[in-house]
């Protein structure tokens, strides 16, 4: 039967977990796709294994067992001591105390470069090189794309639309930001020159935007 089969290859051996960092920066896309937050629920509502899993999310087999295999690749779904499936609470307390920021102590800016005040501001809109948002306030945003323009773009280097959009969907996925945005205010600041269809960031682009 479908459901046999779906069963003994979702109840196989327990994967690895992934390290926590890469499983918590995971973790949105584990739960983006329907099937698989069916599926973690009915797990969490009691179904103990594929066939019940599919009942009780209104899942097809293949869809079940697609989506318990990424649940327990990432740690959140395991087989308990009886063999049914339960939910991995431990997993998920773990990766809550890797998300919370370590405390710093006075001092510990220089272990950091002792970026000051514009690395407070870095790293509070971007976070695993990505944009979470461009701050409302000024001052702070054109420390945001200078810094996403020293990141991304050589000095001199010209670039073609089609490239400076690859590089800055990048920064922009999952954020609030899109593409075009961004690089408007990069051209508006002075980060970027354009001409032609063509790129390029200015030598003394980071000269003139950073005291600004």
């Amino acid at each position: 039967m479908p459901n046999d089969r779906s069963d003994s290859s979702v109840m196989a051996s327990e994967p690895s977990e992934p390290p926590l960092s890469s499983a918590l920066a995971a973790l949105p896309a584990l739960f983006s796709e329907e099937s698989r937050v069916r599926a973690f629920a009915a797990v969490a509502l009691g179904a103990g294994d594929a066939a019940q899993v599919a009942r009780a999310a209104g899942l097809s087999a293949k869809e079940t067992a697609g989506a318990l295999r990424r649940l327990r690749d990432q740690g959140v779904v395991v087989s308990g001591d009886d063999g049914e499936l339960v939910v991995a609470h431990d997993r998920f307390r773990e990766l809550a105390r890797a998300g919370r920021p370590a405390p710093q102590a006075a001092g510990d800016s220089a272990a950091e470069g002792d970026d000051g005040p514009a690395g407070v501001v870095v790293r509070t809109f971007v976070r695993d090189g990505r944009l979470v948002r461009l701050p409302a306030r000024w001052t702070r945003k054109k420390v945001v794309l200078r810094h996403i323009a020293e990141q991304t773009f050589a000095p001199g280097v010209e670039y073609p639309e089609r490239t400076v959009d690859e590089k800055l969907r990048a920064w922009c996925e999952d954020g609030e930001v899109d593409h075009v945005t961004l690089r408007r205010h990069l051209v508006d600041l002075g980060h970027l020159r354009r001409s032609d269809g063509i790129y390029a960031r200015p030598a003394d682009s980071a000269a003139r935007a950073g005291t600004a």
